[in-house]
């Protein structure tokens, strides 16, 4: 079954590549714009074969996964808050509005004055990216929970906490998930706005660094191993899930399908 599975998606990779050869073999494309498959491969080969790649590959990982990991541990506790508290509500909600409006590329300059040109700035932009998607999940998750089942705990005699805790999470879960997988999504599409700015290193670094130096062929090889390493991500969180919730597999399932 997992081979099965497996088919489709690579026979529509192999597709594309295909294609993509095909477009250069007959001219369709300029080889300098769009580059062949076999020169793309070859950029990755060197870039494998002097270390490069792993060099930026570890940097821009460590750089997302930490980003990742402070916007989920923010926005978890802030949904909650929310969600338990309407005076916290009235306060948070007006301005965590207008933040979400604001793209996080726009905010750079300020994450400069604020946070210096380090890796405070990387980060901030990655979890002003990846907040959202993990906060509204989770929020929309609660704000969705069957009242009947609240009402039953209550009735039980559960404490607020027990409720919280054994009904209002377990029920939300599925929205969290989905707003994990978005966020972890958003992380890497913020990576090349974070490492534009006065970096020497990462997946984002290399690719602009290529492009300064006109090598569409390595431009192309950074943006296929960011698309690769996103979706393993993906892979392994769903897998993670899977595993510490069994009863979530259907949802995810379905939420594929």
């Amino acid at each position: 079954m997992p081979a099965r599975r497996l088919l489709a998606p690579t026979a529509v990779f192999a597709s594309v590549a295909l294609i993509w050869w095909l477009a250069g073999r007959a001219g369709w494309t300029n080889a300098y714009l769009l580059p062949a498959p076999s020169t793309v491969a070859a950029a990755l080969s060197d870039l494998a074969a002097s270390g490069a790649l792993l060099k930026h590959t570890l940097i821009s990982l460590q750089r997302v996964l930490l980003g990742f990991a402070l916007s989920v541990a923010l926005a978890l506790p802030l949904a909650v808050l929310l969600s338990a508290s309407r005076p916290a509500r009235v306060v948070l909600d007006p301005l965590l509005e207008f933040v979400r409006q604001v793209p996080p590329l726009a905010l750079i300059p300020l994450l400069i004055l604020w946070l210096g040109i380090g890796e405070a700035q990387k980060l901030g932009i990655i979890v002003l990216a990846s907040f959202f998607p993990v906060f509204l999940g989770f929020r929309g998750g609660i704000a969705g929970v069957d009242p009947k089942l609240i009402e039953v705990g209550r009735v039980a005699g559960l404490t607020r906490r027990d409720i919280l805790t054994r009904i209002v999470l377990p029920s939300a879960l599925p929205e969290l998930v989905v707003g994990l997988r978005i966020s972890l999504g958003y992380s890497w599409r913020a990576l090349v706005g974070a490492e534009l700015i006065a970096s020497s290193a990462g997946l984002g670094y290399m690719i602009i660094d290529a492009e300064n130096l006109a090598r569409t062929d390595i431009v192309l090889a950074g943006i296929l191993v960011i698309g690769a390493i996103g979706l393993l991500s993906d892979l392994v969180l769903r897998l993670a899930v899977t595993r510490a919730f069994p009863w979530l597999s259907a949802d995810l399932e379905a939420a594929r399908a």
